[in-house]
């Protein structure tokens, strides 16, 4: 039988108070938590925490605090990365963002999501779904992603987008929901 942490990284309905998967958040309270204290002058430590905290990260990743996320493992970041104050990620499943990527402030980034059933709901089952942005991706100031969205390369999310589709590559979207306004070149 499968743990709730292998249900919740497979997508399935899982239980988010299962002991294990309580502690692991609490690991990433602290370290986020450590990270949003850190002087901006003391980029070692910056580093170091980023490192602990999110399954993998490229070169030059910057993430400007304050940051949240759920588990911080489920998260992994390419090469040159940078992302303004007040992101939150909810990571229950994996988040894959490309080389070049740039995110605005307040942007959130969901894989959780809840069961249309009440009583699942009631009951404190979840689930989740994979979201992935291409390289060279820019998403705009308080736009939102949602549970299994992928963000093509090359492509503008405008700020204050709500995207609930996939994003298809060298495009500029905006709105609620998020709809292609123009191809770019």
């Amino acid at each position: 039988m499968a743990s709730e942490k292998e249900k919740m990284l497979n997508g399935e309905l899982y239980d988010a108070d299962d002991p294990e998967l309580v502690a692991e958040r609490e690991r990433a309270r602290d370290l986020t938590e450590r990270y949003n204290r850190t002087p901006v002058r003391d980029q070692t430590d910056r580093r170091e925490l980023v490192a602990e905290l999110l399954g993998s990260c490229g070169e030059d990743c910057e993430i400007e605090p304050p940051f949240r996320c759920d588990y911080g493992y489920n998260i992994h970041v390419g090469e040159n990365f940078y992302a303004n104050f007040r992101c939150v990620v909810l990571d229950v499943c994996r988040v894959e963002i490309g080389q070049n990527c740039q995110i605005a402030p307040g942007v959130h980034i969901y894989t959780a999501t809840h069961p249309l059933d009440a009583t699942e709901r009631i009951d404190g089952l979840e689930y989740g779904k994979p979201v992935t942005v291409g390289d060279n991706v820019w998403i705009g100031g308080r736009a939102v992603l949602n549970p299994g969205v992928t963000v093509g390369e090359n492509a503008v999310v405008a700020s204050g987008s709500v995207v609930t589709e996939d994003v298809p590559d060298g495009v500029v979207v905006r709105g609620n929901p998020a709809r292609v306004v123009r191809e770019l070149d």
